[in-house]
Parts: structure tokens; sequence; C-alpha cells
């Protein structure tokens, strides 16, 4: 009694080597549209422009520059932790500013500060909640790769530390709700720390690459599939 399987179907390597060349340039095409929106951001942050004031209900654009009115909230202040700079682990500082008696809250990165001991940190970051003008870029909070747990897990009081909340979560903290973007506080504002804003790190071309080597991998799969393809055709 024969109990082996049946003999492969002719066509099957083909219809995997297919959907493969079609996951690569899937990936490929990802690639290249990343790399697209880094461009537009570069772009966006390199263009000068004015400060446009801000407004409830504006939209705004990434690297937008903005000028706000509102009143700072110091007891309230978020830092978020494990932001490396120049090899050096610190914090940025978040400072929520209210612009209207019941709006959302705009939360204000004025900047990194390096680790320090409690006291310290809290003397670095105290601000006064006097009602000011403040320039900046539309920005965001920091995103990791991979969420672990409460990023509130170990905040304590204020003000209180972070690893990589998203806007939900401050606002759970403030109780009070929050607009989805932060304003990096320009270079030349007051009341900053360290603030070296540019885009996400990798550069547009990296995706481009990245993107040709998903393409190559494509072709010469494709290659090696028509070659097969015709060898087999040449022998029956």
């Amino acid at each position: 009694m024969n109990t082996s399987s049946p003999n492969r179907p002719d066509w099957l390597p083909y219809v995997i080597g297919t959907v493969v060349v079609a996951m690569l340039g899937s990936l490929g095409l990802w690639q290249v549209a990343r790399g697209l929106d880094k461009r537009a951001s570069l772009d966006a942050y390199s263009a000068e422009g004015g400060f446009e004031r801000y407004y409830d209900g504006m939209e705004v654009r990434p690297f937008q520059q903005l000028r706000v009115d509102g009143e700072f909230i110091g007891d309230r202040q978020i830092l978020v932790d494990n932001i490396i700079v120049n090899a050096r682990n610190g914090h940025f500082v978040f400072t929520p500013m209210a612009l209207s008696a019941d709006g959302p809250l705009l939360l204000v990165n004025r900047g990194w500060i390096e680790r320090a001991s409690r006291d310290r940190i809290d003397a670095t970051v105290a601000i006064e909640g006097a009602r000011l003008s403040v320039h900046g870029r539309v920005g965001r909070l920091p995103r990791a790769g991979m969420r672990m747990g409460d990023p509130f897990a170990d905040a304590g009081d204020w003000p209180k530390h972070a690893v990589y909340p998203d806007t939900n979560d401050v606002a759970l903290q403030l109780g009070r709700e929050v607009l989805p973007f932060v304003l990096l506080m320009d270079e030349k504002e007051a009341n900053g720390f360290v603030r070296q804003w540019e885009p996400e790190e990798m550069s547009a071309s990296r995706h481009f690459g990245y993107a040709f080597q998903w393409f190559a991998m494509a072709a010469v799969l494709s290659a090696l599939l028509i070659f097969r393809f015709r060898r087999k055709r040449k022998t029956e």
C-alpha cells in the first residue's frame, strides 16, 4: 500500500513565488511612502515663515510655527524619562498650558534636562503661572517602538515621571482634555531648556535605500521564477 503524499502540483512554486514577490514589492512601496513623508516633514521643518496665532479649533500641520497665548500650570508638569541627548540620559519637560478657562490644555515641551536628584529637578523645572505668549512648532509626544505597561506606573507626586505616554494617558493624569499635538518651544524663548528640535532620526534617503533592497529582492525572485518557467517549457 502506497502511503506517500501526492506529488506537489507544478504550479505551486509559481503561486508561492508570486505571493512573495508581491509582499516584497509592498514592503518596498511602504518604504517609499515613508521616505516621501520624511522628505515632506523635513521640507516643512526647513520652511521659513512667521508664527501664526493659534485659536481654538484651528487645524495644524507638523512643524507649523505657532504663537499661543495662555497660562502655564506649573504644579502639574510631566517629565518624560529615558530621553537621550548627546549620549546623556534625561527628561523632556512638558508643562501644560491653559489657553482658556474650560478648553483643552496644550502640552508645551520646554526642552531636555539631564537626569538629576528629585530636589534639583523640582527646582529646575519650576515656573510661574502668569499669562504669556509662547512661540514654537507643532510637534508630538515622543513615541516608543513598543509600549510596556502603564507609562505612569511609578509617577509619584508632581512633577510626574512617565515613559512614553500618549495624550490620553496625560489627560487622565491631568483630569482634563489635552490637545492632540504639543508645542515644541522655540529656542529663543525663555523658561526653556536644551532644545534641538528636528525631524525623526531616520532620513528619507535611508527609507529609499531600504525600498531599493526590497525591490531588488523582488526583481531577483521574479527573474528566478521566469527562468524556471522557461526552462521547464523547453524540457516538455
